[in-house]
């Protein structure tokens, strides 16, 4: 395939200038765009200092978006501002969602706490246990406001036995990004990609074979993926139903479920068809925009800028799945947005009116179609925006169709516990190891003594 060098050049620098990699799963474009200033840490949403609120009430927003998703969301926390002469909203950058979080623990029960905080979906159950929140169902209750109209989906993450303890905002599931343009030259029909871990694979061969220089498949050493490819098989990352019925004691996964993705990739890198990133989710998306990997996997809030920077048509489609299992579907990413325990009645009163307003169809729509990010309001997509947008660029239903298409279990709605970011460090190392020729058999049992050791000690450590 010909490549015309200063037009990728231009798009790489550009697309790297936005994304990086954050542990919800998402590009940092979506959660802390690396190189923020302390000065755009502490800079209002419409440029003003937080001081100047003009006596209306003040909230002040802690949030984790960099590049396009915080320019979409300060035009939002605009409009709000804009809207009414009582509450001013001061959308604060805070960088990435462990940042951000590790920044509330040290003044949480302090002034210096905000109002609300974007904590990922990955953080649930720590920011339920700090003590620090008010669940935002005493304020459902209390205002009558109904949450049934929200993305099923969605709403079956974040409601934990009945009660909604944040509100969910940016939401988004992992999704396979190809080249239309590599399918062609290699023969492959670009609308019929592949549906399974086998037809990755074939897909990877042809592609090799008709362009030696593009690899044909790159899948980040990431564990939130992995447990996107477990529960898309239907299986649980933790027992006790994902930590829903009970505490968790050890996995979910069966050896068969956890095994069939190392050796999907142990294939794949014994054909030479395998791109190896390793953890470095830059350098993945650079190399697609650049031509050298055909396919790869990622958070579906990056549709967008991917759309726009490829010098080539992109292709977005489903996530794989091993053959012999049903297509199960995906676990929500992304993160949602906490009230904050202690503040003064009329300061929460506020943030709730602001959490109500970010729901509306029409801002869902324009977050939806500026970012890539579903509409937490289905409603959304009737908005003549979204109609218009998915005119210009389909792929971006293919997000929601997906997620839509998900069967609801308690393996897509993802698991709860405190110690899954560690865990997800743990899968990490293990997928390396196997991209770098590792023993498939001895990198999986060492992850999975691992993964039961950081659970029974979560377990301990809270007396359980």
């Amino acid at each position: 395939m010909k490549k015309i060098f200063p037009i990728i050049m231009l798009g790489i620098l550009l697309f790297i200038a936005a994304c990086g990699s954050d542990s919800s799963g998402e590009s940092t474009d979506d959660a802390g765009a690396e190189g923020e200033t302390e000065a755009a840490a502490t800079e209002t949403a419409s440029g003003e200092e937080s001081g100047d609120s003009n006596e209306k009430q003040v909230v002040t927003f802690w949030h984790s978006m960099g590049g396009a998703g915080q320019e979409a969301l300060n035009a939002i926390v605009d409009s709000y501002n804009d809207s009414q002469e009582e509450v001013q909203v001061n959308a604060e950058y805070q960088g990435s969602y462990d940042e951000a979080l590790t920044k509330f623990n040290s003044v949480a029960g302090t002034d210096s706490a905000p109002t609300i905080i974007q904590t990922f979906e990955i953080g649930t159950m720590s920011m339920i246990n700090s003590g620090s929140i008010v669940p935002i169902q005493e304020f459902i209750d209390a205002d009558g406001y109904d949450m049934s109209g929200l993305e099923e989906n969605i709403i079956n993450y974040y409601s934990l036995d009945g009660t909604f303890y944040s509100m969910p905002f940016n939401s988004s599931t992992p999704v396979m990004y190809y080249n239309k343009d590599a399918f062609e030259e290699a023969g492959l029909d670009p609308e019929a990609p592949p549906e399974t871990f086998a037809e990755v694979e074939e897909a990877s061969k042809a592609i090799v074979e008709s362009n030696p220089d593009m690899q044909g498949f790159a899948l980040q050493a990431y564990g939130w993926l992995y447990e996107q490819l477990l529960a898309n098989q239907g299986a649980l990352l933790l027992n006790n139903d994902n930590g829903r019925s009970d505490t968790p004691s050890e996995i979910g996964w069966s050896e068969e479920e956890g095994k069939s993705i190392f050796n999907w990739v142990e294939n794949m890198v014994n054909d030479g068809t395998f791109a190896n990133y390793g953890t470095n989710g830059d350098n993945m998306l650079a190399g697609f925009l650049a031509g050298d990997v055909s396919m790869f996997l990622q958070s579906s809030a990056n549709s967008r800028d991917v759309i726009d920077n490829a010098p080539f048509e992109v292709g977005i489609a489903f996530l794989p799945h091993p053959e012999g299992k049903e297509r199960a579907g995906v676990v929500i990413g992304g993160a949602s947005l906490w009230m904050i325990d202690g503040k003064p009645e009329a300061e929460t009163d506020a943030a709730w009116d602001f959490m109500k307003y970010l729901q509306t169809p029409e801002v869902q729509a324009e977050w939806h179609v500026g970012t890539g990010y579903f509409a937490i309001n289905p409603d959304a997509y009737e908005e003549q925006v979204v109609i218009d947008a998915y005119e210009e660029m389909p792929q971006l239903q293919v997000t929601v169709d997906q997620l839509q298409a998900t069967t609801s279990s308690y393996a897509t709605q993802g698991a709860l516990m405190d110690m899954i970011p560690e865990g997800r460090k743990i899968m990490e190392t293990a997928l390396e190891s196997v991209y770098n020729g590792g023993d498939v058999d001895e990198a999986y049992n060492t992850a999975v003594e691992q993964f039961n050791h950081a659970i029974e000690q979560a377990n301990a450590a809270r007396g359980n």
